[in-house]
């Protein structure tokens, strides 16, 4: 009891090093593996005759249902409790929901644990970043929260290569050691996170003024999220069924596009978090919507080999990578204000969360009705980039000159 006491009692400084490590396991377990890692096991539960092909999909959905209310709740707990408890609490329940996914007792209790691995999910998203990153020096934050967020690009990549090998042995061995591979993770984080939050204390007289600039700026940021969001959907959900079946290239060769996708994953949130430490994350932002318009907009141009490979790198950094351009302009909106970061953060996540998982839907909905028609649903991806562009600008030129 007194060791206990001891330990508690004398804080070390914190170790941004290891807190970047905690933050990029979380991204990891959260996001990487508790959402990716179900793309390449779908068919593989069918083939089991675990689930039918329709109820399996809606088991998918499950996941992203839980993502929105872990983004909701994760902006409750931020306000009411330590963050670093609710972190390693979300780490523990996605590792017991791949536990509990390795045995298909009824659709009810996969569809509950589907939906705990994505409410730890959305909680880790909103959390644990911004909670690192409260202690980083200013000048580091982009670098920092790439690395952290390139824990989903990890994710993306390991359900490409890691999963498929895991699924050699079985898919309840696969969900076990897709367990074992959380758990560790959730050890290594264990001790990463700060002892305390952060408060920063400014002068209240500049949170009105500052607050008056920013509001219009930042409720603008929340759509140009959420309009991403929309745009990030054709290449996550269609990349794979454009090249085998749409082009009739056949599935190996639409999952080395998958692969090409994670690899522009893993590079493109240190990239933009390196752009923006360099020219400041409302830049950096508007570069990656141009990015990302132009990935959409190349299957629209053509199928060859190359155009492919350039918009499946391109997107998949985009991915990951637009998610630490987004963080660090809400906090530099909200520099002069940092108790409500979180709290705009979980807003942004929130809006985001709602709008992808409606355009999943609906754009599965209209590839249905349209006799599947791909080049739709790029024009639709590219016309809200666009659309999330033509927002940032406006923003630019009616908000505060030193916020653009």
């Amino acid at each position: 009891m007194q060791d206990a006491a001891i330990r508690i009692t004398k804080p070390p400084a914190f170790n941004i090093t290891r807190g970047t490590v905690a933050g990029a396991s979380a991204s990891l377990v959260g996001i990487g593996l508790a959402r990716f890692a179900y793309t390449p096991l779908l068919p593989a539960i069918i083939d089991a005759h675990w689930f039918a092909a329709s109820t399996a999909a809606y088991l998918g959905a499950a996941n992203l249902g839980g993502y929105l209310a872990g983004a909701l709740l994760g902006g409750y707990l931020a306000r009411r409790a330590n963050a670093t408890h609710v972190l390693r609490a979300m780490m523990l329940l996605a590792t017991i929901a791949f536990v509990a996914c390795a045995f298909p007792l009824s659709f009810s209790w996969f569809f509950v644990w589907r939906f705990a691995s994505g409410l730890s999910g959305g909680a880790l998203m909103v959390l644990a970043a911004p909670t690192v990153l409260a202690h980083v020096p200013p000048s580091r934050r982009g670098l920092v929260s790439g690395a952290i967020f390139a824990g989903i690009g990890l994710g993306i990549a390991a359900s490409g290569t890691i999963v498929p090998l895991l699924l050699l042995q079985g898919v309840k061995q696969t969900w076990l050691g897709l367990a074992a591979i959380a758990l560790l993770l959730t050890l290594a984080a264990w001790n990463g996170w700060p002892k305390h939050d952060a408060h920063a204390h400014t002068a209240p007289a500049h949170h009105a003024k500052h607050r008056k600039h920013s509001g219009f700026t930042l409720r603008a940021l929340y759509a140009e999220y959420a309009l991403n969001a929309i745009g990030l959907v054709p290449h996550m959900l269609f990349l794979v069924d454009f090249v085998s079946r749409g082009l009739g290239k056949g599935l190996d060769t639409g999952a080395q596009y998958w692969v090409l996708f994670g690899l522009g994953a893993i590079a493109g949130p240190l990239l933009s978090g390196h752009l923006a430490d360099r020219a400041g994350f409302g830049p950096a932002l508007r570069v990656a919507f141009v990015i990302q318009i132009v990935a959409v907009v190349l299957p629209l141009i053509g199928t060859s080999p190359a155009l492919l490979i350039v918009s499946s790198v391109l997107m998949g950094a985009a991915v990951p990578g637009i998610v630490p351009l987004a963080l660090g302009r809400v906090n530099e909106l909200l520099a002069h204000h940092p108790a409500a970061q979180k709290g705009a953060w979980s807003t942004a996540t929130t809006g985001f969360a709602v709008l992808q998982a409606g355009a999943a839907y609906g754009m599965s909905f209209l590839f249905t009705q349209n006799g599947g028609n791909y080049q739709m649903l790029f024009a639709i991806g590219a016309a809200a980039l666009a659309l999330a562009l033509s927002v940032d600008l406006f923003a630019a030129l009616r908000g505060n000159p030193e916020n653009s």
